[in-house]
């Protein structure tokens, strides 16, 4: 079978036992995963949302697409570029439906705090851990912890079908709507009238094309017999990247006392007193030595697009303009991270 089907139901019941939850539906990417957790969980037209600022511009738009008001929250401490559960509190208003959390580099929020918040305003609780499958906060995995999660499985992440996405809960009612949703409202779709099991179907609701096909899905499914190793791996990486730079001045490294199991998505640095040409600077003499860099991520609350719900972030705003994403993948050597931290080293000495 080649559009959805029985590769896709496998699929989604592997990753759903992986994760220890009740339900996980295949969607076409993590984008429209976030729009349909919008939609089930009641947030309409006018309602606002709260949401950080650093993180990929997806998770924002999906606010949008149900014409709901974005929110943005700053984030805890250049330590913990995560929501900051008290600024989420600050935030709240008699309009506010949902929070919307980002697990950043697939390193957990504060999600006691922000859970104890949300059912004391009765909000519903969106996590976004577009690349941190099997990470975990407290010994639960996340996207566990709220009322849906949602993970990418696009070409950089840890999981990788080309393209794809995954919502996951704990909510029959919520699980069923959302495979209604994915294919355009029919009640059966074109693998169960093959089979026999129906010869005609209703349209019962304003539904979207957002299925996941068995092509994309049989290359997720061999993901998933590496996921764990590849994870294990990005481990052993970061802690190696820890004792490489944990003597350099100048720099700070997000995460650095984390004990929870994370997916090691990203390793950034933050780089201190520093400014926004300083750090491009930084980066071009990394680029010239032969050293990849990235920045994870360009604020959404600056972009154009979102200049009416502007909001002071003040560490947010130093967070975009200082941080620096460095090579994290699982062939990485220890030769590697040795030299790449020796090459930051003489660049900052030098700088």
């Amino acid at each position: 079978w080649i559009s959805t089907g029985p590769k896709t139901a496998a699929f989604e019941k592997k990753f759903a036992e992986m994760l220890h939850v009740d339900h996980a539906v295949a969607l076409s990417n993590c984008t429209v995963s976030l729009h349909l957790a919008l939609k089930l969980t009641g947030v309409k037209s006018g309602d606002e949302v709260i949401c950080p600022s650093l993180t990929f511009v997806a998770t924002v738009n999906s606010i949008r697409y149900v014409v709901a008001v974005p929110v943005f929250a700053d984030v805890t401490s250049y330590e913990n570029p995560t929501i900051d559960p008290e600024d989420i509190l600050k935030k709240i208003t008699p309009k506010t439906k949902a929070v919307v959390v980002m697990h950043y580099g697939g390193f957990a929020c504060d999600m006691d705090r922000i859970m104890e918040i949300a059912k004391t305003y009765n909000l519903k609780v969106i996590e976004d851990a577009c690349n941190g499958p099997l990470a975990e906060y407290k010994g639960k995995k996340l996207c566990t912890i709220g009322d849906i999660g949602c993970f990418s499985f696009f070409s950089n992440k840890n999981i990788s079908t080309g393209e794809g996405g995954m919502l996951i809960t704990n909510n029959q009612e919520y699980a069923d709507r959302c495979k209604l949703l994915r294919s355009h409202g029919m009640t059966s779709m074109s693998y169960d009238r093959a089979k026999g099991h129906s010869t005609a179907y209703d349209v019962i609701e304003l539904g979207y094309n957002y299925r996941m096909d068995d092509i994309h899905s049989s290359i997720g499914l061999a993901q998933l017999d590496k996921i764990e190793a590849d994870l294990v791996k990005r481990s052993e990486i970061r802690k190696a990247y820890i004792d490489q730079l944990k003597g350099i001045e100048g720099i700070i490294i997000p995460f650095e006392n984390y004990t929870d199991f994370s997916s090691n998505y990203i390793f950034p640095i933050v780089l201190q007193h520093s400014t926004f040409e300083k750090r491009d600077k930084v980066r071009e003499q990394l680029a010239e030595a032969g050293i990849q860099t990235s920045v994870h991520y360009p604020a959404v609350h600056r972009f154009l697009i979102y200049k009416d719900f502007y909001s002071e972030l003040p560490v947010t705003d130093y967070l975009v303009d200082n941080l620096i994403t460095l090579p994290m993948y699982s062939k990485l050597t220890s030769e590697n991270i040795q030299f790449i931290a020796a090459t930051l080293k003489e660049v900052l000495s030098n700088g």
